[in-house]
C-alpha cells in the first residue's frame, strides 16, 4: 500500500505545473500571466541613455565625433579588438584583403578609399552595430565601447596610409627603411600549390650590431 502511495507521488519534469507565455491566469486580478515591467524601472546596465553612445547618430545622420576622450588606451584597445574581429576580413592594415577573403569570402572595400576615408566615424560604429551588405552586425560581440575604440583606431589606419611629412610632429623624423634590427617578411602566395612562391621565406638573422673585433 505504502509503494503505491509513493508511486502515485512521483512528478516528472515534463508532466510538472507550468504556465504557458501570454495565456491567461487565474492567480492575478487582471489575468495577465505575463507581468508588466514596474514603472520607473531598468534592468541594470541597460538604460542606455546616452543614444548617441549607442547609436553613433544625431537623428538619422551619422556623428562625426567619439563621445569620450581619445587616449593611448583606447587607441590600443581599438587595435586589439580591430585585430581580432575585424582583421580576418578587412587585414589588419585595412585594406580589405584579410586571410578569410584570401580563402574566398567575399571582399569588403578599402578603408582608404575616398568614401571611406570622407566617412563620418559614426557610420563605421553604425555598420558594426548593425552589419551592412555581407557583413554581419558585431552588436553581441562588441560592446558599444569597443565599438568606438575600434572606430577610432580605424581612423588612424586611414591616417596612416596616407599620412604626409607635413603631417609630423616638428622635430621628429620618418624613417625610410625599418630598423637594423627588423625583418619584414616579403609577401608570398597563400592560394598557391608547394613552389616557392606558395612557402614562406625563412627568417632572416638580425644583423650584427657594433663593429667587429680584430
Amino acid at each position: 500500500m505504502t509503494l503505491l502511495l509513493l508511486a502515485g507521488c512521483r512528478q516528472d519534469m515534463q508532466v510538472q505545473p507550468y504556465q504557458r507565455p501570454l495565456v491567461e491566469s487565474d492567480f492575478y486580478a487582471d489575468h495577465r500571466s505575463e507581468r508588466p515591467i514596474i514603472s520607473g524601472t531598468v534592468a541594470r546596465g541597460h538604460l542606455d541613455a546616452d543614444s548617441y553612445f549607442y547609436t553613433g547618430k544625431i537623428g538619422s545622420n551619422d556623428g562625426d565625433y567619439l563621445p569620450f576622450p581619445v587616449t593611448p588606451e583606447v587607441m590600443a584597445r581599438g587595435q586589439q579588438r580591430f585585430n581580432i574581429y575585424c582583421a580576418p576580413c578587412h587585414s589588419e592594415v585595412g585594406d580589405g584583403n584579410g586571410m578569410i577573403v584570401q580563402r574566398g569570402f567575399k571582399r569588403p572595400p578599402s578603408y582608404h578609399i575616398e568614401r571611406l576615408r570622407r566617412a563620418p566615424i559614426g557610420y563605421f560604429f553604425d555598420v558594426a552595430t548593425n552589419g551592412f551588405g555581407a557583413m554581419p552586425d558585431y552588436s553581441q560581440q562588441i560592446p558599444a565601447s569597443d565599438r568606438w575604440a575600434i572606430a577610432a583606431y580605424i581612423r588612424a589606419l586611414q591616417l596612416s596610409q596616407h599620412a604626409t611629412e607635413a603631417d609630423v610632429p616638428s622635430g621628429e623624423r620618418v624613417a625610410s627603411t625599418p630598423p637594423s634590427d627588423v625583418f619584414i617578411m616579403p609577401p608570398y602566395d597563400t592560394q598557391g600549390a608547394n613552389t616557392a612562391t606558395s612557402t614562406p621565406p625563412p627568417p632572416q638573422a638580425a644583423p650584427a650590431t657594433g663593429s667587429a673585433k680584430p
